[in-house]
């Protein structure tokens, strides 16, 4: 199956998610946070942070609240057992905290193919913002295999 490439430019749209406190703070014990900003609101205000900081790719994790998230692939008639995740990266321009609402949209930058066709990308660019303010941008590449392919 080739992936049309008239999908790049389409946009999601637009859902949000609040950041609390617990969730942060698993996050942050899950993923070795030793840092009390991360999980004691005292330690981050004496740090100078309003409240506790949102660690590092949590977003991700917020990212998967969106409650079309299936919808993407699902659309362009992708078999979600034909991806793989084939690249993340994370483009911050502010500081969120617990309690934040965060929104998020997504964009389809670039579709692609490999080897013959046998192995497509579809990169994507989340984009998350409070009040309006831009906090980051996540950029995501989809590996899809074509299931007809040589093995």
């Amino acid at each position: 199956m080739a992936i049309d490439p008239a999908v790049i430019g389409t946009r999601t749209d637009a859902f949000q998610v609040q950041a609390e406190r617990g969730r942060l703070r698993s996050f942050a014990q899950a993923t070795g946070q030793h840092d009390p900003v991360y999980n004691d609101v005292e330690a981050a205000k004496a740090a100078g942070h309003r409240d506790l900081p949102i660690p590092p790719t949590f977003l991700f994790c917020l990212e998967m609240d969106n409650p079309a998230r299936g919808r993407f692939l699902s659309d362009l008639g992708i078999d979600i057992r034909t991806i793989l995740h084939g690249g993340q990266q994370f483009d911050y321009h502010a500081q969120a905290y617990a309690g934040d609402t965060l929104t998020f949209w997504t964009e389809v930058r670039d579709v692609y193919a490999k080897k013959g066709g046998a192995l497509e990308f579809i990169v994507r660019a989340t984009h998350v913002s409070c009040d309006g303010r831009p906090i980051a941008t996540l950029t995501s590449t989809t590996v899809v295999r074509d299931p007809k392919a040589a093995k």
